[in-house]
């Protein structure tokens, strides 16, 4: 089965033309993981926004994600969470020898590095259901 992601809402399309095309390649790979998740968990009000002018996304139990790149940091793009949750703290142990952190806000990737696909959708599995999860230990995972 071919899944058909929705179109992206101008403002979100119009964040994701300002990003390096590489680096937009990447981001968008992000956003298809985000909707394919989405799909699995059968979580049908997922909303595409912008939020700090980064695509992001908020599903009625989760907690936010955004999507982005930074020219202050030009070699890296990410997944950002809500800085205050367990998310990354518990990936953080879960995750530590898979993915590069900043703080508690973000999973940071190069360019040129592999996604790791199934640990990805881990972690945005566990954002977008974060409120139904937070009290599980290790968020479930």
């Amino acid at each position: 089965m071919v899944m058909k992601y929705p179109s992206l809402p101008q403002d979100v399309e119009a964040v994701f033309n300002t990003y390096p095309e590489p680096f937009k390649n990447k981001l968008l790979y992000l956003r298809r993981l985000v909707f394919e998740v989405a799909e699995a968990e059968k979580i049908s009000a997922l909303k595409e926004t912008l939020k700090w002018n980064e695509p992001s996304y908020l599903a009625p139990k989760g907690s936010t994600l955004r999507l982005a790149w930074h020219a202050k940091q030009p070699d890296v793009f990410g997944l950002y969470v809500q800085c205050t949750s367990k998310l990354i703290p518990t990936f953080k142990v879960i995750y530590k020898d898979v993915f590069n952190f900043e703080g508690n806000r973000a999973i940071q990737f190069t360019l040129h590095e592999n996604l790791p696909e199934v640990a990805l959708k881990d972690c945005i599995r566990c954002a977008l259901q974060y409120h139904k999860i937070k009290h599980l230990p290790y968020l479930g995972l």
